[in-house]
């Protein structure tokens, strides 16, 4: 199995496809596998690399807490295991962070980038929607958990069999409580909101209409700050947007990643 060393933190990664290679980012608790709906239509025309955030499913539980810089620095080390010199970037939720911070400490190794159902953190941010849920879950693991976020994380009208199909695979992957509360802690201390100003490769932000996790307020500011960014808000989708709508959001991808394949970014091309 390949794997990318930072700091002396073993980064599980993996690549499928071929052509110019875009990176994907999974979010808090989810490990590379929830990636399953979209990768074999990206994979159809990319060389898609995608990998384990620390402290979730294949990649090593270092002590934390985990700082969102300090995970796109492992991204950036799992680009260099690749050999790629720079992608286009997908990030998911505390993966579209992550990607914001490549971005912004690491703009060499960004081309382009698509950030789904994310927010730029900090004071400012509009918070979680967490009456939606009659109380918090007590632990990080289990399809009971995992039930129990279903009013948070998903759209009304999502089948019910999709989402079974999603805490299937959330069940099969390595996830400890002491790998999410250091990813958790990162999320609570950062923030991109004064910094965005500073990305200069093209950006979409995608989000779902009824997201009660991350609301769409986020996206909309993240878009307004990163100059020429556009906005997209996806009807009939919650947080988890790639299978409210998992044809929209693979249409939506492709369309991007194909307007900005040729696109590089000021910073690589100096």
């Amino acid at each position: 199995m390949p794997y990318a060393i930072h700091q002396g933190v073993r980064i599980y990664w993996e690549e499928h496809g071929e052509g110019a290679p875009v990176l994907l980012i999974m979010g808090l608790s989810f490990a590379h596998e929830m990636w399953f709906r979209m990768l074999p239509g990206l994979a159809r025309q990319y060389r898609v690399i995608l990998f384990d955030n620390r402290g979730i499913g294949r990649s090593d539980v270092p002590p934390g807490p985990y700082s969102i810089r300090q995970m796109a620095a492992d991204a950036a080390a799992v680009l260099d295991a690749a050999g790629v010199p720079s992608a286009q970037v997908l990030g998911a939720s505390m993966g579209g962070m992550i990607a914001q911070e490549l971005a912004l400490s690491f703009p060499s190794r960004v081309r382009s980038l698509l950030l789904g159902c994310t927010s730029h953190g900090g004071i400012l941010a509009h918070w979680p929607r967490f009456s939606r849920l009659g109380g918090l879950p007590t632990s990080v693991a289990g399809q009971e958990r995992q039930l129990s976020l279903v009013p948070l994380l998903y759209a009304a009208s999502t089948p019910r069999e999709r989402i079974l199909e999603d805490i299937q695979v959330q069940c099969g992957c390595c996830c400890t409580r002491k790998g999410c509360l250091n990813q958790f802690a990162g999320i609570l201390v950062w923030s991109s909101y004064f910094r965005l100003h500073r990305i200069s490769v093209p950006a979409l932000v995608a989000h779902g209409a009824e997201d009660c996790l991350i609301p769409p307020q986020n996206g909309r500011v993240v878009a307004s700050r990163i100059p020429g960014a556009r906005f997209q808000l996806i009807p009939r989708a919650g947080h988890i947007v790639m299978t409210d709508q998992p044809e929209v959001c693979l249409d939506l991808a492709l369309d991007f990643l194909e307007r900005n394949a040729r696109a590089v970014s000021p910073a690589s091309a100096a």
